[in-house]
């Protein structure tokens, strides 16, 4: 109970990160629409993977090189920068899907959604691309850099042992996969997925603009 406290303050900071529209929201929003559950969801694994990488640089003092070398950290953001704009590019480069024959019958409106998933131009991919996927968007991601960085030098105390502060680490990955694997389930879910698969073509430019804004505004 010594660091009950402490663990609520990371509890309430990390909620409210995680729960901010951004880079790793886009990124699970496409794969649930495009690819369905099972990719959305190792993508969400990978993002909450990539929360391990951020506490571990932070538990062994990398957080505070990063903070002495300016020029450092701003590689890491034109990195993070080129990544986002990289997936802008493709969603905004994706085919126009063929049109797809609507029933006006309302009895079979989940039949049409089902031809809709099943007749995507999108090609499947692999699950370890999509764990990849995630885990890039997140650990790229400066400000996910920045937020970690006060974390643990603003909220956790200097003198909170390690293995605590690992814990703390652990918990914020299983929260943060958690929550993304929640949004996961709630986007492929088939009347979601047939809605922005009807509109396929504006949903991936749609997609593109936001992941090519986030990378302007990752740079700036």
């Amino acid at each position: 109970m010594e660091y009950l406290d402490e663990f609520l303050l990371i509890v309430i900071a990390h909620f409210f990160a995680v729960a901010s529209p951004g880079p790793d929201f886009a990124v699970v929003l496409k794969q649930s629409v495009q690819q369905g559950r099972r990719n959305a969801l190792w993508t969400s694994a990978g993002v909450g993977a990539a929360i391990l990488l951020h506490v571990a640089y932070c538990v062994l003092g990398v957080a505070l090189i990063l903070t002495q070398s300016p020029n450092l950290f701003m590689a890491l953001k034109y990195l993070a920068g080129a990544y986002l704009a990289y997936l802008g590019v493709q969603a905004l480069r994706a085919a126009k899907p063929p049109t797809s024959i609507k029933d006006n019958n309302e009895g079979n409106i989940e039949g049409n959604i089902e031809n809709d998933i099943k007749n995507k131009t999108v090609q499947e991919e692999p699950v370890w691309l999509a764990f990849r996927r995630g885990f890039l968007t997140n650990a790229l991601n400066p400000k996910a850099t920045l937020f970690f960085m006060s974390l643990f030098t603003l909220v956790i105390s200097p003198t909170t042992p390690t293995s605590v502060q690992v814990g703390y680490g652990v918990y914020m990955a299983l929260a943060t996969w958690a929550w993304f694997s929640m949004l996961s389930i709630m986007l492929s879910r088939n009347s979601v997925r047939g809605f922005f698969q009807r509109r396929g073509y504006w949903f991936d430019r749609g997609i593109g603009v936001i992941l090519i804004a986030l990378a302007v505004r990752v740079v700036i």
